[in-house]
């Protein structure tokens, strides 16, 4: 042989030893004939144990019937492109790119095969992966709390500010300005329709925790299957239905506020798993394993004597101290009279901005017929009353139209209860409960919601009433 293609041969295979890429020659079956030391060193074999080896014992993504599809398309393609995983002599696997590009010498057929470890890259791709995900999951929860601050807006808007001057209502905001600064958990009570998630928004934007979210769950008006879920989130496939991951109430309302409206409606052998983050810290979504961490003040309010409750047994005891550690009891309007011309007049103000008409004036024959009415659905029954007459009234008089007066009947209920003292078994309870519904949808021809609906009437939330009704097997007949 001429010294210069000896040494050109020499440096040939010079530099397919010494190249960075691992480089294999195997024949059509995908026997191992030859490997350089960049081979060796990434698959941690000696090039003598290489040699006889199969490339489906460095790649345990391939085997027989996948090695002939293989090779009858690189003959057809000449090369082939791909990214794979190869299996070390320790067993461990590295990703890798490969490279195979047909051969054909001496009547025979071969391949050379060039990888690349790209363990460095996979890693910076996961690491853009997992950045990726928890900015889609921010921004889901973004998307989240925009939503939930958006019916907050809604209902405050509609509500009303704490409007009014009674000793009362005094009372409540002494009360507010103590526990605002701390983090101490509050139960709120009073009658349906009192503004009990008013006192909590001024608790919230009072305290530390006013820049972050205040969050609302309405316990009422969540199906029973889905309170883990609501309450503390699921994964994706934790149940038919989990499309995706999803936060939970509890979650979203890290390092703010979480009010749950009709505590009492929370069944009881799911008021633990409440308890437990309430008292830990910590809880699970629904199907994962991780254990998540939550910094959260909890405001609770309810329609009920939780305390009968707790007696009665439907109510935890040892959840109810957890939450009654700032007791705030706000009273019905009925009994904040004074409170009725100032609340009348700021509704009328958001009315007329909302149904874009002149400023009424109330005249004194208003103010005395408000005041001498009993409002047994309290301040939102007033509300919703104002914003009737304001789109019934013309020529900026108002007329209210008011319901039949029960204050009369109520205080001789009152009266026989303080006179006999009689204590109602749970059924009889449940029968009158599921009488006065019946009695109020039949008034209003089995309609739940507006102004005219059987909710208004009783003075309570339509998404109340729609769990009494379900409750007790309330349901509209179906006549023929």
């Amino acid at each position: 042989m001429d010294i210069s293609k000896k040494r050109t041969l020499e440096l040939a295979r010079f530099t397919i030893q010494c190249s960075a890429d691992a480089i294999i020659f195997h024949d059509c079956h995908g026997i191992i004939l030859k490997a350089n030391d960049s081979a060796c060193r990434q698959l941690g074999y000696t090039e003598e144990e290489l040699i006889g080896l199969t490339i489906q014992d460095i790649d345990p993504d391939s085997n027989k019937k996948t090695w002939a599809k293989f090779w009858k398309e690189l003959q057809k393609e000449k090369s082939i492109a791909f990214e794979a995983q190869n299996q070390t002599k320790s067993m461990s696997i590295i990703p890798v790119e490969v490279t195979v590009n047909f051969v054909e010498f001496d009547g025979r057929e071969y391949a050379v095969s060039f990888s690349r470890d790209i363990s460095a890259r996979k890693e910076i791709e996961e690491e853009k992966e997992k950045a990726f995900k928890e900015i889609c999951r921010l921004r889901e929860q973004l998307e989240i709390e925009k939503e939930y601050l958006y019916e907050e807006v809604i209902e405050l808007q509609a509500f009303g500010d704490i409007v009014g001057k009674s000793p009362a209502l005094e009372t409540i905001l002494r009360q507010i300005e103590m526990v605002a600064p701390t983090d101490a958990s509050s139960l709120i009570t009073g009658e349906s329709g009192t503004g009990k998630e008013l006192i909590a928004h001024e608790i919230h934007r009072r305290s530390p925790r006013k820049k972050h979210t205040m969050v609302r769950v309405n316990c009422a008006s969540i199906p029973r299957e889905l309170y883990e879920s609501e309450f503390f989130g699921h994964i994706k496939g934790a149940f038919t239905g989990a499309v995706r991951d999803r936060v939970g109430r509890f979650e979203l309302a890290n390092q703010g506020t979480l009010f749950l409206d009709e505590i009492g409606e929370i069944p009881l052998d799911l008021q633990s798993k409440l308890l437990r983050v309430l008292q830990e810290g910590t809880f699970e979504r629904v199907g994962d394993e991780r254990t998540r961490n939550v910094d959260v003040r909890i405001i609770a309010a309810s329609n009920r004597d939780l305390k009968v409750e707790v007696e009665r047994g439907n109510f935890r005891e040892d959840l109810f101290y957890r939450l009654n550690v700032f007791p705030i009891d706000v009273p019905s309007l009925r009994k904040r009279k004074d409170d009725i011309p100032l609340l009348a007049a700021h509704f009328l103000k958001l009315a007329a901005k909302k149904f874009k008409t002149q400023d009424p004036q109330l005249s004194k024959a208003n103010v005395f017929q408000l005041i001498n009415y009993d409002w047994p659905g309290n301040v939102r029954e007033l509300q919703n009353i104002i914003e009737r007459s304001v789109i019934i009234s013309q020529q900026g008089k108002l007329k209210f139209d008011l319901p039949k007066n029960r204050s009369d009947k109520k205080t001789v209920i009152d009266n026989e209860w303080d006179k006999n003292k009689k204590i109602l078994s749970f059924e009889e309870i449940r029968i009158l409960d599921q009488e006065n519904i019946l009695n109020a949808l039949k008034k209003t021809g089995w309609k739940v919601f507006g102004q005219d609906g059987a909710a208004l009437l009783l003075g309570t939330p339509p998404t109340t009433l729609l769990s009494r009704m379900k409750k007790l097997n309330i349901r509209k007949p179906h006549y023929p």
